[in-house]
C-alpha cells in the first residue's frame, strides 16, 4: 500500500472501475454530505489544529463537524443548508 501511495499522482488513469450501486430503499439524511479521509503521514497528527485549519480553510456554508475515527483518519460531516 506504501508503495501505491509513493506512486500516487493526480493525472493517472484509473486501472480498473469500480461500481457502485445505490439502494434506493435506504435514505441516511445523516450520512448524505460526508466525506471520510486520512492524513497520508507517517508523523503524528494534532488533530485540533488540523480541525481547526481546515475550518479556516474551507469556510463551509452550513457548518461542518469534522471528527477523529483513529489513527489520522478523519470524518467530515458537512450541513445541508
Amino acid at each position: 500500500m506504501e508503495a501505491d501511495i509513493a506512486n500516487l499522482n493526480l493525472e493517472d488513469e484509473e486501472e480498473e472501475l469500480v461500481l457502485c450501486e445505490k439502494d434506493s430503499s435506504i435514505e441516511d439524511d445523516e450520512h448524505r454530505f460526508c466525506l471520510v479521509g486520512k492524513a497520508l503521514t507517517d508523523c503524528v497528527v494534532h488533530f485540533p489544529s488540523l480541525k481547526r485549519t481546515l475550518v479556516d480553510l474551507w469556510h463551509p456554508f452550513g457548518g461542518v463537524i469534522i471528527l477523529e475515527l483513529g489513527e489520522n483518519d478523519i470524518y467530515f460531516n458537512f450541513s445541508k443548508r
